[in-house]
């Protein structure tokens, strides 16, 4: 079978015993990184539980945000305090992940995190439950998820091989989505029975998981030892981007599917006056697009065959722009809901082609930087494609909006793609190890 890659310990060794399994099929999601590397398999397993958290407090900080001011837009506020902090800590903290033992920082963070959530939990412990800790906790925990996710995403390619990293993102976008999904299930059950403090105390508890995930992982020090944090080690990384043509087209497709293409400010509209339906119908809009990445990420064992990962990101968002384009002319709530869900699978398609044209092309130095702006494309792009559905929508309607924002995104793909012709050479590059790692003989002969 050639040579193996992996983590310096034993693939396989430890409770779960993965490399005993049999090959998996193709179609199914690919567990290959979990059996060739204990310690991706214990990041991955850390952020299976940390997701679930996570979804368990956003839940519990928009209840009882409502609760306490029975307001909506207040809601809307809260969660509209988080996007200055995700930038600043994204592209701050992607700086920091390129300067220090990436382990400690995943450490350090969990901490951070634990104590933010501890802080909900004790506010809402209170006789009288204060509404500004529900700005300023969201807000100190939305900093760091900036920095603890370029951190992450940084750490993978120290830990895989390069042929492994399409398989990789597939497994974490797979428990993201799981929670995406799960998460606002458990948190209703929990508030419903215990209270919301019961999902603010789980989550500080789902920290202690990724602590100690972090705590077990190998010493993840960027090559030359780091570049020391600040302006300069931002704007080196962003130079860099702009001389990745390749790069940073695959960040313009992101943007720009995420601007014109997922209009879910309008959601609510569809689903009362399109649809004829209620608050029932308008949750299954907002669930399609979750349901259906979830589905592609557990079947995306056919990515890592797929070398023009350019092309294929390509493919996804236009199949992302076109599905809205259906959503927004055919006023029927089954098509509506199977179009979403397409739109959703071809979102974490792309983005595992995306995330593997990051890892693959950008130096191991530059990893946290280039993630940490890339984190923060996606994140603004949210917020702003919340704002461009609303502006459309008060000009043409909201099926104006919706298939006039997924034809924008297919005119903007194409656009891209007429321009950078390296969307549709890129190849996936073979045989890159992990730093530190050495080809081990199969002891398959």
């Amino acid at each position: 079978m050639g040579h193996r890659h992996g983590d310096p310990e034993r693939a396989g060794a430890g409770p779960l015993r993965l490399a005993t399994l049999p090959a998996v099929p193709s179609l199914l999601v690919d567990l290959t990184p979990l059996r060739r590397s204990p310690s991706f398999r214990r990041l991955w397993l850390g952020l299976s539980v940390g997701s679930l958290g996570s979804q368990l407090t956003v839940v519990g900080v928009s209840y009882q945000t409502y609760l306490l001011t029975h307001s909506t837009a207040m809601v809307g506020l809260v969660s509209l305090a988080g996007l200055l902090p995700t930038l600043v800590g994204s592209l701050i903290g992607g700086a920091i992940a390129d300067s220090t033992d990436r382990r400690r920082l995943l450490i350090a963070t969990q901490i951070l995190l634990a104590a933010a959530s501890a802080s909900l939990a004790a506010n809402a412990l209170l006789p009288h439950p204060q509404v500004w800790v529900l700005f300023v906790a969201p807000s100190a925990i939305a900093c760091l998820q900036g920095v603890d996710w370029p951190t992450r995403l940084a750490a993978v390619p120290m830990l895989v091989g390069a042929e492994d990293l399409s398989s990789a993102f597939a497994l974490q976008s797979m428990v993201n989505n799981l929670a995406m999904v799960a998460g606002p299930a458990l948190a209703g059950l929990l508030i419903g029975r215990l209270g919301v403090t019961s999902v603010y105390m789980a989550d500080v508890a789902s920290y202690g998981a990724t602590l100690i995930a972090a705590c077990r992982l190998p010493a993840l020090v960027p090559s030359g030892g780091g570049t020391a944090p600040g302006v300069a080690s931002i704007v080196e990384g962003l130079r860099y981007l702009r001389t990745q043509k390749l790069l940073t087209a695959t960040f313009a497709l992101d943007f720009n599917a995420m601007v014109f293409g997922m209009p879910k400010a309008v959601f609510p509209a569809l689903g009362t006056r399109l649809f004829h339906g209620g608050a029932s119908t308008v949750g299954l809009l907002y669930a399609a697009p979750g349901a259906g990445a979830l589905l592609a990420s557990m079947a995306s064992g056919w990515v890592r065959h797929i070398s023009a990962r350019g092309r294929a990101l390509v493919v996804c968002m236009l199949v992302w722009g076109a599905a809205m384009v259906g959503v927004g002319s055919i006023a029927e709530l089954w098509v509506g809901l199977v179009l979403l869900a397409a739109a959703g699978g071809a979102d974490i398609i792309g983005g595992v082609f995306r995330v593997a044209i990051l890892q693959t092309t950008t130096p191991e130095e530059l990893q946290g930087r280039l993630s940490g702006v890339f984190f923060a494309a996606a994140v603004s792009g949210n917020r702003l494609g919340d704002g461009e559905s609303g502006l459309a929508a008060s000009l043409g309607g909201s099926q104006f909006a919706v298939w006039s924002g997924g034809l924008a995104c297919v005119v903007g793909t194409a656009l891209l793609a007429w321009r950078i012709p390296g969307l549709w050479s890129d190849r996936q590059p073979r045989g890159r190890q992990p730093r530190g790692r050495q080809p081990r003989r199969s002891a398959v002969p």
